[in-house]
């Protein structure tokens, strides 16, 4: 019995002790605890993802993803009963979108983001939002008409995006050898090869298609006929935030749901037609009941 009753102290001081030990994790407030204190949620936005996040000739932004971005926040605006609420709009870049949200600068990124299994070791995804490809632009005056053609040409892609990984991926399955230049956005990527620095510009086909209908010159480019990639674009938030997520994902339901998504598509790409198979299935998929 004596020996019972040391075994049982012995094991009673280690636990305690252990426990003593152990670090103490208080957890974070939430995204929506943060905004409904400070009455502002932080919106990260790209400057020239056109026509998914841009600023415009206002010096707003503008886009698809941004007008989704304003209808989740007047859903949580309803939902935490709010009076009213400050949409202060923070420019990323692909390099610091994830470390502003990590770090607080942004809530929700409204711009042209991939999900992508290694981009959710360190931050949470939305339903998809859209569906898009990798293809590459080119003056049309080079010339070039096929994938084949860029061998020895200087291509551009935007770092830290996963045009820069799905290129190389590209380029090594079709055996073309060819350079790579780092730009840090579309825009440089564009002004690149209109000087003639660059011979293309890699990124993904809405947003290549949107730069030249912005140029004031959509004669002068030539898409590539290939889509080299698979590209699920989602808004972006910090990870472990179920409350938030939710909130975001149900709206993004209701206006799949309601089919107000679909105001939503034409207004921006109502002149590349109605959505195609894909994107159809994506939007009735994403439409989850409450």
């Amino acid at each position: 019995m004596r020996l019972e009753r040391w075994i049982l102290g012995i094991t009673i001081g280690i636990t305690t002790a252990l426990a003593l030990c152990l670090p103490v994790h208080t957890q974070a407030a939430g995204t929506l605890e943060k905004i409904q204190a400070s009455k502002t949620i932080l919106l990260g936005y790209r400057e020239t993802s056109i026509p998914f996040s841009y600023t415009g000739d206002d010096n707003q932004p503008w886009g698809y993803s941004v007008d989704l971005c304003t209808k989740v926040a007047a859903a949580i605006v309803k939902q935490l009963g709010l009076q009213e609420l400050q949409l202060q709009w923070v420019p990323v870049t692909p390099e610091t979108r994830i470390a502003k949200l990590n770090s607080g600068a942004i809530d929700l990124e409204c711009g042209s983001t991939t999900s992508t299994l290694s981009r959710m070791e360190e931050v949470d995804f939305s339903l998809l939002i859209f569906i898009d490809g990798g293809s590459y632009l080119t003056r049309r005056a080079a010339g070039i008409k096929r994938f084949e053609d860029l061998a020895g040409k200087r291509i551009a892609v935007a770092a830290g995006t996963t045009s820069e990984r799905t290129m190389v991926d590209a380029l090594m399955q079709h055996k073309v050898v060819a350079d790579l230049v780092k730009v840090s956005d579309h825009q440089q990527g564009m002004a690149a090869m209109a000087k003639g620095k660059v011979d293309a510009y890699a990124s993904d086909r809405s947003l290549l298609i949107g730069l030249a209908l912005d140029s004031g010159n959509q004669n002068d480019w030539v898409l590539g006929p290939e889509t080299f990639s698979y590209e699920p674009y989602a808004l972006m938030m910090r990870r472990n935030d179920a409350d938030f997520r939710l909130a975001v994902n149900r709206e993004l339901a209701r206006l799949s749901r309601s089919r107000e998504i679909h105001a939503i598509h034409d207004r921006w790409f109502g002149l590349l037609g109605k959505p195609g198979p894909r994107l159809e299935s994506l939007y009735f998929l994403n439409g989850l009941p409450e």
